[in-house]
């Protein structure tokens, strides 16, 4: 009986030691996952180091492992949490509506890693140039990212002279990239091979009408501040390139 009881004590003392071993654990894990939470987002510091070029190659080695299925593991409330206060993104895209063509998703990014622009067509406005400037004059952005992407509605919208309430002045936008694809085939929206040459075509004429048009983002890239350039993300095989 009285060795029952021991044991009984025993098992008694053991158990509290265990829980409360149990709840230390459990207390470094919330503060473990606190620290975690904060170094989530892009610091300023971490930011302000990278070279334009070195943001370039992360983003590419992102969409590397995108394709490849083997995007980092991501706790997208934690990244809200850790930026909700600042925000320090390195980059800024001008993509296409595209429900198919999400930067973030595409390059492996992370919330508070990059400003989106998105309009159908990846086309350069007055309001898309004034966010680019505030990205990057302001906030310290070190990218000027324009994607274009296979198959693209919008520039098979132009192709075809669509004409349907404001699309209309939109894809009068992309129309003189159609004038300027040097392409010996088939020119129309049913041939694959010429919608993305003038997809590519519109990305270049994006890039050059932003350094026309921003003298702000111009001489940031002249000093080496930013780098501005473009790029195609094929739908089918899931890649980025530069064009």
């Amino acid at each position: 009986m009285t060795l029952y009881c021991g044991c009984r004590e025993m098992n008694r003392r053991s158990f509290l030691r265990t829980s409360g071993a149990v709840a230390i654990l459990a207390a470094t894990d919330v503060a473990g996952s606190e620290s975690t939470a904060h170094a989530a987002a892009l610091t300023q510091q971490a930011r302000d180091a990278l070279t334009p070029g070195e943001v370039i190659s992360r983003m590419l080695a992102g969409n590397e492992r995108f394709a490849a299925g083997n995007q980092k593991p991501r706790d997208f409330l934690a990244e809200q949490r850790a930026s909700a206060a600042g925000q320090y993104p390195a980059a800024i895209a001008l993509t296409c509506v595209d429900s198919r063509a999400p930067v973030e998703v595409i390059c492996d990014l992370g919330i508070g890693d990059a400003f989106n622009a998105r309009v159908a067509g990846n086309i350069v406005n007055d309001d898309i140039l004034g966010s680019m400037e505030f990205a990057c004059m302001v906030a310290g952005a070190k990218l000027v990212l324009v994607m274009g992407h296979t198959a693209c509605g919008a520039v098979k919208g132009a192709i075809d002279d669509v004409v349907l309430g404001n699309l209309t002045g939109l894809v009068a936008k992309i129309r003189p990239a159609i004038r300027e694809t040097a392409y010996k085939g088939q020119r129309t929206s049913a041939n694959p091979e010429f919608v993305d040459q003038v997809a590519r075509t519109n990305v270049t004429m994006a890039v050059k009408q932003i350094r026309e048009r921003s003298p702000i983002l111009r001489e940031m890239e002249t000093s080496g501040k930013i780098k501005v350039v473009g790029s195609m993300y094929d739908l089918a095989t899931a890649k980025v390139t530069l064009v």
